[in-house]
């Protein structure tokens, strides 16, 4: 079995060598949002402003405040999703207010699939669904390139088959 050079799978010794997600995902997110804030705007300043008159249009800023802070959440939380291969397991960390760290063990894995919606596609994105015997440790790493994520997923299920093989 080869598993390539520390650069190449992301192991160093028993220090994990984090990656973050490419900024395609952030990309997609924010213009959803804009989208979606855009509707709501026009909605919300459009609609009051036609039946109960022209000062009731100022609602339409509030669909475009909170897309505002929706931008910036949108930045923190891509910025706090990263992953790392070890020699065992594969970690997976993410949250701003609630740091999540998932531990998933590649002996434990039952099937990693590689996804992508027809938005993620359009921006070049696919996301790995990892699954395990025990719903709780399944995990999922969204956005990734899909060679990455092909990689990745290929990877994942030689060290699976690996480690089960001794189970």
């Amino acid at each position: 079995m080869e598993t390539g050079s520390p650069e190449e799978t992301g192991v160093a010794g028993d220090e994990p060598v984090w990656r973050g997600l490419p900024s395609g995902l952030l990309r997609m997110r924010r213009l959803l949002l804009m989208t979606w804030t855009g509707v709501l705007s026009l909605a919300a300043g459009l609609l009051p402003g036609l039946l109960a008159g022209p000062a009731w249009a100022a609602f339409a800023l509030l669909p475009l405040a909170l897309g505002g802070w929706g931008w910036r959440l949108l930045g923190r939380n891509w910025r706090s999703w990263r992953y790392a291969e070890r020699a065992d397991d594969l970690l997976i960390s993410r949250g701003v207010l609630w740091r999540e760290e998932t531990v998933v063990p590649y002996g434990r894995m039952q099937l990693v699939e590689v996804t992508s919606g027809p938005v993620e596609r359009y921006f070049g994105l696919a996301s790995v669904q990892l699954h395990t015997a025990a719903a709780a440790t399944d995990a999922a790493i969204p956005g990734l390139d899909p060679a990455e994520a092909e990689r990745l997923r290929d990877r994942l299920t030689e060290l699976g088959e690996a480690r089960s093989a001794g189970l």
